[in-house]
């Protein structure tokens, strides 16, 4: 996880895991990460997904450490863990960590970590407002009277924080089970019998309590889940995979303008692998179509090697066939060559054949494939042994 935070370009701190404290540099980490993505753009990078899956992944992590049972650590990760989950529109996930936060007992130590406004994503228009009218009325108080207010001027107290969540959590899945009413009444208490609020937290409770309260709706799912869920890490996995695919696409990029006054370079053949991975066979079709028409009358183009990091994104038969080459002759991991080298017209061949089968194209238009096929074998030399076999 650390040397994807660096990979990332994140500053992570010490290595001090195995100390009392962990818990809390597990939670400095997760600030640093939150910090870093960017919602002045509509959509997210891959990138910043991936920041966001690391952030969940420090929190989990945090919570599994032995001081984790202090409310201030305990309360804090799951509030942060249901603001993250909430972006990314898991809302039962968010709503059940809030569920957490205000059914722990003792808040009373809660004040000593608050939920930092200026690292939250984005989440609403409402928060954005409370931040700005915070952070307006801090300049106010300076300018004016010479006061300095609070020092946490753009901080919420966790547990409000925790019920403001809950109530957009439940506006949003539009349960049955839940109202609306219930969530701003329990809100209100709290703000009640509060005694300390900071001035965001006033100025976020006046919202829900002032606003209609949103009619009941039924749902079809079950919303009463169990509790939150575990990391999950496949969500990281492929996420990893996707910034792969766009790294290696630029790269294919920078070849193409670098080198192709020498070589033939299409810079979609990664693309269409994923394309295909992912089951689009009809997009995966479309590039490999085009690839195969740029490289048809190619003398020189650069190969994809089939080593093992590259295994994740190839065709199950692909990876048999060259485990079978490798234990067959053994030393053929060493050749990159010959035999564990693959040309993108092979591949895009491959791919174009197998998208037309789950397709189901006509038998015609299969035949013309075969051409194809039949042709670039007769081209590759005996050596390329892989491209031959797969051919």
């Amino acid at each position: 996880m650390d040397v994807l935070a660096v990979a990332l370009g994140q500053s992570i701190g010490p290595r001090r895991l195995s100390s009392r404290r962990s818990s809390v540099l597990l939670l400095s980490k997760t600030v640093h990460l939150m910090k870093a993505v960017d919602d002045r753009t509509e959509s997210r990078s891959t990138v910043q997904l991936i920041e966001i899956e690391l952030s969940k992944a420090y929190l989990h992590r945090a919570l599994r450490c032995e001081d984790s049972d202090s409310d201030s650590i305990y309360c804090l990760a799951n509030v942060y863990l249901a603001v993250l989950y909430y972006t990314t529109g898991h809302y039962q996930t968010a709503r059940d960590h809030c569920t957490l936060v205000t059914r722990s007992q003792g808040h009373s130590q809660c004040s000593s970590h608050v939920v930092q406004g200026e690292i939250l994503p984005k989440i609403d228009d409402n928060i954005d407002s409370v931040l700005g009218l915070a952070v307006f009325y801090q300049h106010v108080l300076l300018a004016t009277f010479n006061q300095q207010r609070e020092t946490h001027v753009t901080a919420f107290t966790t547990e409000l924080f925790a019920h403001y969540l809950r109530i957009k959590c439940v506006s949003v899945t539009k349960c049955q089970q839940f109202s609306n009413n219930d969530e701003v009444r329990s809100h209100t208490k709290y703000v009640t019998d509060a005694q300390q609020l900071f001035v965001a937290d006033v100025l976020l409770w006046k919202i829900p309590n002032c606003s209609a309260v949103h009619p009941v709706y039924s749902c079809n799912t079950q919303c009463l889940a169990t509790g939150p869920c575990e990391l999950n890490t496949a969500s990281l996995v492929e996420l990893l995979q996707k910034s792969a695919v766009e790294h290696l696409t630029s790269y294919r990029q920078i070849e193409a303008r670098l080198l192709g006054s020498v070589a033939t370079i299409v810079t979609t053949d990664f693309e269409a692998l994923y394309a295909y991975k992912h089951g689009d066979y009809q997009r995966c079709l479309l590039l490999s179509k085009r690839n195969v028409h740029t490289l048809w009358y190619a003398e020189i183009m650069p190969e994809l090697h089939t080593t093992p990091e590259f295994i994740q994104l190839l065709d199950d038969d692909i990876v048999s066939l060259n485990s079978l080459t490798l234990i067959v002759h053994a030393t053929c991991r060493y050749d990159c060559t010959a035999y564990v080298s693959i040309s993108p017209l092979t591949l895009s061949l491959y791919l174009m054949t197998q998208c037309q089968l789950k397709l189901r194209h006509s038998v015609t238009l299969l035949a013309q494939t075969l051409v194809f096929i039949k042709v670039a074998h007769r081209r590759h030399a005996v050596e390329a042994a892989l491209d031959r076999l797969v051919l």
